[in-house]
Formats: structure tokens, sequence, C-alpha cells
């Protein structure tokens, strides 16, 4: 595995931030940029990992809001708007750090 660079440790910090105001675009466009870099193993994967994690919030609303029929629904928008922000700035700071982060709560779907 290579050095990471400060600029993978930005671009890392940059997809897991922009998950809070742009969902899974700004992880899937870092991913889709650099995937074929072989010396970015590290920045693909945190790319990867703040995807799934994007894709698995996605998810959570979808299902929110589908359970919002039934009036369940309105107590996990909060839960879901605050978890998403704290665990995304919080795998920010550890990727500017350098550190591989993995998300405590993510459905896995590309490996």
């Amino acid at each position: 595995m290579s050095e990471v660079t400060q600029d993978d440790k930005t671009m890392a910090l940059i997809g897991h931030i922009s998950g809070i105001v742009a969902g899974f675009i700004g992880p899937l466009v870092i991913w889709l940029i650099n995937k074929d870099k072989t010396d970015k193993e590290w920045l693909i994967g945190q790319a990867k990992e703040a995807l799934n994690f994007q894709i698995t919030i996605a998810i959570a609303w979808i299902i929110a809001i589908c359970l919002s029929i039934v009036l369940i629904g309105f107590l996990l928008y909060p839960v879901i708007l605050i978890g998403n922000i704290v665990l995304c700035i919080m795998a920010g700071m550890k990727a500017n750090e350098g550190v591989d982060y993995r998300y405590p709560v993510a459905i896995r779907l590309i490996k």
C-alpha cells in the first residue's frame, strides 16, 4: 500500500463531509474519479465507505418516509439527520488524520 498523501486525506475528508449536504453524490464522484488509480487505495476505500454509508442513510430515509404514513416515521427523522451529521463529521476528522475509518452502521454494498 502506498503512502497516504495530504491530498488523499483532504479528498477523503471532503468525501465524508459532502455526504451531509450532497448525500451519496460527493463520495460517488470521488470514487469514480479515483477508482482506477492504483496509488490511491486508501482514498478509494474511504470513498467506498462514505458511499456505502450514504446509501444506507438514503434507505433509512425511504423507510422513515414510508413509516410516516402510520406516524412512526416522523420520530426517525431527527435520528437519521443527527446521526448522519455526527458520523460524517467524525469520519471526516479521522480521514483527515489518515485513519482508515469504518462507519458503525453501514450496509456495505460496494466492495
